[in-house]
């Protein structure tokens, strides 16, 4: 009989994954039926993932919080790991700049609004501009 080194993956269920990551087994459980992780096994009825999951998990979050959505974050996930779309990162941080600059204009006009001696917030300029941009919608590509 012949000995290998390597040994076997260690496991962690899916009550561990949800204490570690943050995220409620519904998500974890709603990430599975999206093809973006995959349990490993089962112990009894709980679902066993390796401790990859975690960066996975991570890697997720980072993504959603960046604007990408579950099928493009899903896209850079490949059998042998991740494969980001660099063009795809250049395209959204130039969106995420769009978004700072109309948030800051936004945060800026409503501080203005908030201390603005005009007898009505509709007679403001500062506060007409706001409504201005609110009324548009964001470009999408």
């Amino acid at each position: 009989m012949r000995q290998t080194d390597t040994q076997p993956e260690a496991s962690i269920d899916i009550g561990e994954v949800t204490k570690r990551s943050g995220l409620p087994t519904s998500t974890l459980r709603y990430y599975e039926e999206q093809g973006l992780i995959q349990p490993i096994g089962r112990h009894g009825l709980r679902r066993q993932y390796s401790e990859g999951v975690l960066q996975r998990l991570a890697l997720i979050s980072l993504g959603r919080n960046a604007g990408f959505s579950l099928q493009e974050i899903g896209d850079m996930f490949t059998p042998r790991g991740v494969n980001i779309n660099r063009e795809l990162l250049q395209e959204k941080s130039e969106e995420l700049d769009e978004q700072i600059k109309r948030l800051t204009i936004m945060r800026d006009g409503l501080r203005h609004a908030a201390k603005c001696p005009a007898p009505s917030h509709l007679e403001c300029p500062k506060f007409q501009r706001i409504l201005r941009i609110a009324g548009k919608k964001p470009r999408t590509n």
